[in-house]
């Protein structure tokens, strides 16, 4: 086997199943599980209606790069969402089957691991706390992550100034998530601007990963194409986007999502992805044709997403260190005495309910050291992620019994 499979760590959801063994939680209380990001709102009709319709697909084997009409669907909508004027459907657009094996993938294509063994390992930066799948693309490529903590201090912003010369120079390549999970933060223009110049002269690669974009309140989040066009780079250089219908069109099932940027970059992404056996199949196409050529069911899901929010803010914002994000399903609360797991375990115990303590999706701290040999506190400390994707009756339950424990632990 792969020596570096036994560098994984088990996954966040694993993790508190073996946190929690052995707590007993009250059987007169119905278990409401917040801790998963598992849209929960009904597929839309006209998706369902194309998946069916597209059934005679199962007797053909689909092409890797999709079919024409799903990249010009994708490539039109990202026209009408970040007006891209400039994006080409056939050399900048590729369909992947949902944007967790995209990002998965993306890095085993990327990276250039050492000739020798005596060489230090290329360099994959993301952000802390952060998506596991970035870890794990990392390590199983053979290189080395290295994070970068989002604080509440500096409203939970990637500081990339206090990334070492030494660490840049060996970074190929760098996992960015706007708008964040779990925080909901979004990247500004100075922000990407400052990201750009690194990318340019460092020589890595980003990969943006866009799966909350479509879940926003006040105003839609900056992309990290329409950024790159902001600033004159409409070649995309060094530059991958990576979006899905899962939370967009609450339809994880359907591993359904795209990547796009640079045409130097899909090529061979496109090669390596055939030879992976990656290719959609064609009743998945059809309904993905449906559900980026359509907004309605979108603006519905947003307003559910917002409804939630507006209902459980009034009672967690009583007893817990939470604000309204910017985008995304997510609150990411800091929790009286700051001890996430202690609070997560102790909330299923007093009232069914569970939720994901951020020290498990948090690194830093425990594996990278600042650079006076000091450990730094991990982000996820003390944090817990609600994830908002239950019916907005059972959010609020939730948010009652949350605000009785810490009333009466």
């Amino acid at each position: 086997m792969n020596p570096r499979l036994a560098k994984l760590q088990p996954y966040p959801f694993e993790r508190l199943r073996a946190l929690t063994q052995g707590v007993e939680p009250p059987t007169h209380l119905a278990p409401i599980d917040l801790s998963i990001g598992e849209p929960k709102h009904a597929t839309p009709p006209s998706v369902r209606a194309a998946l069916v319709d597209g059934l005679d697909g199962l007797s053909v084997y689909p092409a890797t790069a999709g079919k024409p009409p799903l990249r010009e669907a994708i490539a039109q909508w990202l026209r009408r969402r970040y007006d891209l004027h400039a994006i080409d459907a056939e050399r900048e657009v590729l369909p992947v089957v949902g944007s967790r094996e995209a990002l998965f993938a993306f890095a085993q294509a990327v990276i250039a691991a050492p000739d020798r063994a005596s060489d230090k390992p290329p360099i994959v930066i993301a952000p802390d706390p952060f998506y596991q799948i970035y870890e794990g693309a990392a390590l199983l490529a053979g290189a080395e992550p290295f994070f970068v903590a989002q604080h509440p201090a500096n409203g939970f912003a990637c500081d990339w100034s206090s990334v070492p010369a030494e660490i840049w120079q060996r970074t190929q390549l760098l996992f960015v998530c706007s708008p964040g999970n779990p925080t909901g933060r979004v990247m500004t223009l100075d922000e990407w601007r400052v990201l750009f110049s690194l990318a340019d002269q460092y020589g890595f690669v980003i990969a943006a990963d866009e799966c909350y974009s479509e879940i926003w309140f006040d105003r839609p989040p900056l992309g990290a194409l329409q950024a790159a066009q902001a600033l004159g780079r409409t070649d995309w250089r060094g530059l991958m986007v990576f979006s899905s219908l899962s939370k967009r069109s609450s339809v994880p099932g359907l591993r359904s999502g795209f990547v796009a940027g640079d045409a130097q970059l899909i090529a061979p992404f496109l090669l390596y992805r055939t030879y992976h056996g990656s290719a959609m199949g064609l009743p998945i196409q059809a309904a993905s044709i449906a559900a980026w050529n359509d907004e309605s069911h979108v603006v519905e899901n947003r307003a559910l997403y917002s409804a939630k929010f507006d209902a459980v803010l009034p009672l967690l914002s009583r007893c817990l260190e939470v604000t309204k994000p910017e985008a995304g399903f997510y609150l990411w609360a800091g929790v009286p005495g700051g001890d996430d797991i202690e609070f997560a375990r102790g909330l299923l115990r007093s009232a069914n309910v569970r939720v994901l303590p951020g020290s498990l999706i948090s690194r830093l701290g425990a594996s990278q050291q600042a650079s006076d040999g000091s450990r730094e506190r991990s982000p996820g400390a003390g944090r817990i992620r609600i994830a908002l994707v239950d019916q907005i009756e059972r959010c609020v339950e939730a948010s009652e019994r949350i605000v009785q424990f810490l009333n009466h632990p």
